[in-house]
This record gives C-alpha cells, sequence and structure tokens, in this order.
C-alpha cells in the first residue's frame, strides 16, 4: 500500500512540474531546422539558402496537405501614391507566366507592352478627354492581347491535382495564396507554384480591376467595412493601419500602374521575405530537400522593414458618427502595443473576460440580461499594434450612447475586480479546448503558424502562452484594465441614414475580350502527363 502510494505522489508531482519550451535544434543532409520542444504542432522551422523559410507540422490523420506560399507585404506597405498594390498583385497571380496562360508568349508580350506604356500616359494625365481616349486605346489593345491567354490555367491545374479551397488574401501585413492538397500530389503541387512566382505576368490586367472596383464598392457600400476603417483611421493618425485601406483608394483604383504593380512585385516576393508553410501527411526530411529544389531559383534581396512614427497617445475619447441603411450599432477601440509584447497576451486575455460569448462580463450583465441587443468583442493583435474593440447593437428606439455606457460601466466593474475568479479557469479552459481543436486541424496549425511568420512573433511565445496564462490572477486584470482602459478609446456610432459622403466607383467602359478557354500551354500538358503514386488506405 506505502509503495502504490509513493507511485501515485511521483505521478502527480511529475504532473505538476512546468513544461519546458526552448528552441532546440536538429540536422539531416544539408539541412538545419528548429523546432520548439513540446510544441502540439510539431513544426520545424527551416531556412533556406536564399533566406525562404520553410515550416512543415506533420499530422497522420488523413492523407492531406494544407499549404500557404506567403509574403510579409500587405497593404501597410503599398506605397503612399499607389495604395491597393497588394492587392491587385495577388488578384493577378492566378494569371499565369511565361510558360502558361498564353498561347503565343512573343506575340502577346508586344501587346502587353503597349499596354504598359498606356497606362502610365493615362496616370500623368489630367485632360479627362485626353484620358478616356487613351483608356479606348488600352481597351482596344487588351482585347487584342487576350487573343493570346488562355484563361483560368492556374485554376485547371489546381482541379487536375484534387485541390480544395484554392484562393487568396491581403491584408495590412500579409499576402497569402492557399491550397489543400492531397498527399500524392506534392511534387505537381512544387512544380506549379515554383512557377507561379517564377515570372508573374499581369495580363488580363483590365477585366481583373473591373472585378477590385466591385469590390470597392461592394465595401463603399458596407456599413460595417465604412466603420472598420473609420474605427482604425481613428485609431491610427501616423500609421498605414489607419492611413491606407487594403483595397485602395477610389482615385489610385482609377489610376493602377501595372510598372509600379511590377515594381512591387520584384521588391516584396523574394525568398527572405517569404514562407512556405505545409500542414499534413508528408515526410519532412523528405519535403524539405523537394522544396529546396523548386525554390532555390529565388534570389534574396535586401527588403527594408515598414517604419513609422510612434503614436501620440489618446487622452480623451475620439467619436464619430457613419451613416447608412443598416440597424445601428457603435464599435469601440482601446489601441494596444503589437504581437511581440509583454502586453499582447493580457490584451488577450482581458479581451476573453469581458467577452466570450457565454459568461464573460458584457455576456452576463448586458445580453443575457436584455439591456442590448448585442454586445461582444474581442482582441485584434498585429505586428505593430493591437487593439480592444468592442460592438454593442441597440435595442429599439435605444441611445447608442446609452449602450456604449452600459459596455463602460461593465470596463469599471473589470477595473474594480467585480467578476467571480472562476472565470479566469473558465478562460483557461476554453483557451485550451480551442487550442487543442486548432492543432487536430491542418488548416488550423497552418494559419497560427502563418500569424506568427508575418507577425514576426516568436513561435516560443505562442507555444507557452496557454501555460503562461494559467498564472494570470484576477488581480493582474484589475491592474492591467486599470492602466490600459481609460478615457482613451475611440468610438464610431453607426446610424440610421443617408451616408453624405457616399462615394462610388465609376467603371469604365469594358469591351468583352475573347480568351482560349479549351486550349491548353504545354506547361499543363507537362504536369498533366506527370505521373502520381496512388494513396494506399491506411487502416
Amino acid at each position: 500500500m506505502k509503495n502504490i502510494l509513493i507511485i501515485v505522489l511521483l505521478l502527480v508531482s511529475s504532473q505538476l512540474v512546468a513544461k519546458k519550451y526552448d528552441w532546440k535544434s536538429g540536422d539531416h543532409g544539408k539541412f538545419h531546422y528548429q523546432y520548439v520542444e513540446n510544441d502540439p504542432a510539431k513544426a520545424r522551422f527551416y531556412v533556406l539558402k536564399n533566406g525562404l523559410t520553410v515550416i512543415l507540422s506533420e499530422n497522420k490523420d488523413k492523407p492531406r496537405i494544407q499549404t500557404i506560399i506567403a509574403t510579409k507585404a500587405g497593404s501597410k506597405t503599398d506605397p503612399s501614391s499607389h495604395t491597393g498594390l497588394a492587392h491587385y498583385l495577388e488578384h493577378m497571380l492566378f494569371k499565369g507566366t511565361d510558360k502558361y496562360g498564353s498561347l503565343d508568349w512573343e506575340k502577346e508580350r508586344v501587346q502587353l507592352d503597349m499596354i504598359d506604356d498606356l497606362y502610365e500616359q493615362y496616370n500623368s494625365t489630367t485632360d479627362e478627354k485626353l484620358r478616356s481616349k487613351i483608356y479606348k486605346k488600352i481597351d482596344s489593345v487588351s482585347g487584342v492581347a487576350s487573343k493570346f491567354a488562355i484563361a483560368n490555367e492556374y485554376d485547371k491545374l489546381c482541379a487536375m491535382i484534387g485541390a480544395e479551397g484554392t484562393n487568396a488574401f491581403t491584408s495590412f501585413e500579409q499576402t497569402a495564396y492557399i491550397n489543400d492538397i492531397p498527399t500524392n500530389q506534392i511534387d505537381r503541387w512544387l512544380a506549379i507554384e515554383a512557377e507561379r512566382f517564377r515570372n508573374p505576368i499581369l495580363r488580363i490586367f483590365h477585366t481583373e480591376l473591373e472585378a477590385v472596383y466591385e469590390e470597392k464598392n461592394r465595401s463603399l457600400d458596407s456599413d460595417g467595412s465604412k466603420v472598420f476603417e473609420k474605427l482604425f483611421a481613428d485609431l491610427f493618425k501616423k500609421h498605414n493601419y489607419g492611413l491606407q485601406t487594403t483595397i485602395g483608394t477610389i482615385e489610385h483604383l482609377k489610376n493602377p500602374s501595372l510598372k509600379e504593380i511590377r515594381k512591387y512585385y520584384y521588391k516584396n516576393y523574394v525568398p527572405n521575405n517569404m514562407c512556405i508553410i505545409m500542414s499534413g501527411d508528408f515526410d519532412s526530411e523528405e519535403l524539405i530537400a523537394k522544396v529546396d529544389k523548386s525554390f532555390a531559383y529565388m534570389q534574396p534581396k535586401t527588403v527594408r522593414p515598414y517604419t513609422f512614427e510612434k503614436e501620440a497617445p489618446i487622452t480623451s475619447p475620439r467619436e464619430s458618427t457613419i451613416y447608412g441603411p443598416d440597424a445601428e450599432f457603435l464599435m469601440m477601440a482601446y489601441r494596444f502595443p503589437g504581437a511581440d509584447s509583454k502586453e499582447a497576451m493580457m490584451l488577450d486575455f482581458m479581451s476573453s473576460v469581458l467577452s466570450n460569448g457565454t459568461a464573460g462580463l458584457l455576456d452576463l450583465n448586458l445580453v443575457k440580461k436584455q439591456k442590448v441587443i448585442s454586445a461582444g468583442g474581442g482582441a485584434y493583435i498585429l505586428k505593430d499594434y493591437g487593439m480592444l474593440y468592442l460592438e454593442g447593437r441597440a435595442k429599439e428606439g435605444q441611445d447608442l450612447k446609452e449602450v456604449k455606457n452600459l459596455m463602460l460601466a461593465e470596463i469599471d466593474k473589470l477595473k474594480r475586480g467585480e467578476f467571480d475568479e472562476a472565470l479566469l479557469q473558465s478562460v483557461i479552459n476554453n483557451y485550451k479546448k480551442a487550442n487543442i481543436e486548432n492543432n487536430e486541424s491542418n488548416s488550423g496549425r497552418a494559419y497560427s503558424l502563418l500569424d506568427a511568420f508575418t507577425s514576426e512573433l516568436d513561435w516560443k511565445k505562442s507555444v507557452a502562452q496557454l501555460d503562461a496564462m494559467g498564472s494570470i490572477s484576477k488581480k493582474d486584470i484589475q491592474t492591467f484594465a486599470q492602466n490600459w482602459l481609460k478615457n482613451n478609446y475611440v468610438c464610431v456610432y453607426k446610424k440610421i441614414g443617408k451616408d453624405p459622403n457616399a462615394l462610388k466607383v465609376d467603371k469604365p467602359t469594358i469591351t468583352p475580350i475573347t480568351v482560349n478557354r479549351d486550349a491548353q500551354s504545354d506547361f499543363v500538358t507537362k504536369i498533366a502527363n506527370t505521373k502520381t503514386a496512388e494513396i494506399k488506405p491506411k487502416f
């Protein structure tokens, strides 16, 4: 009996020993990698000779792989004279290269060079009649160029290899290209992606520009988008988070420069500014050699980091009003330091004490007591700055300022410690559950690694965060809230009414183009004829 008791005590004490999350190193062949011990994602971090970061996270649960190719370039790195470039470029990286997407590249190139020059003339001309004449010429030459284009060859390649979720997105500081592929298609996927980034061609540009115009018009019509943009503009007076939008200004959208877009590509799409993330069923030691061989052609360049002037403190509320047809609501935000700061974890934790959908202060005291239609919030943490945001929706006949005051009263309760200490453990348990679910998913792992890469956040910090949160006390939350949540917020009221500043992008007249939808380039034929091994079931 005594021996059993000793064994039980030893088991309990071993569980109480804090896990270590130190960086470790490993080697196989010519490849060196680092990893964080006790990382549930078991991610290996490689940096190839040309500076390309490759992050591999093995998961044998099913024979598929989530892939993300990303660059640390988003709207905050757009030049102020040409906002929206990163987003334009994202669209154009689906249009092919000189090897696919074209029937006859040499003939097509002549027309595309003419279009380049015409856009430069268009952008430097202020006379509207002359601009109209130049655009008609752009439209005409684009029609000739399109006769050499093969439509949607990249999408056909992805369908050919059984890819799912093929997409891309641009945000403040990242542009990412996404696919979920079968594990036996690694070789073909690598061939496709290595070619995709080798020499992208900006073909069929003016019709794609029409799609971007439509995106801009949807954002201009969206009350939520307008509130979000105004919130950031009021929160960040000096940083591009608030000075620029991802889609860009109307003026810049109407005056695109293909040469500037190409310049942006060669500046930011370089290996030392990019990352390939793969999570799924593969052997890391075999895969890294294949990735290295496929992307060794990329040449590194110096990438100057985005620099900014520090924001001045907010000493009194900054309030503004947006009008539109949707139901009334408001958004508030407090500014915080960025992802790698010591405040980031506390901000994240505190936001869940305020609002977690079930038992936060806003949930219990405002939503469940039906004082408002809805109230919630969260932490939004980017590389350079973070924020606590809160959203409240008014009941019929309720003034938005009353909703704001009700939410501010809950923040005061947070600062006074008027919440059950048991809530802290509930928040931790929710984080643990979410973390387990995230690491069971290939996409969950991949997106977490993506955000850490583009935010330049030490992965060890991310892995250790749950344990670190366990030591946060009620007093810690109180003190943190008292220090950071003062009269230093931004608030945007969304009221029902006609927007006096409503704008619209007038889309130019575009002649429908003819593209060769049924043709196939030699590159696509080569990929189609590449043999792949069958996936064998594992029982």
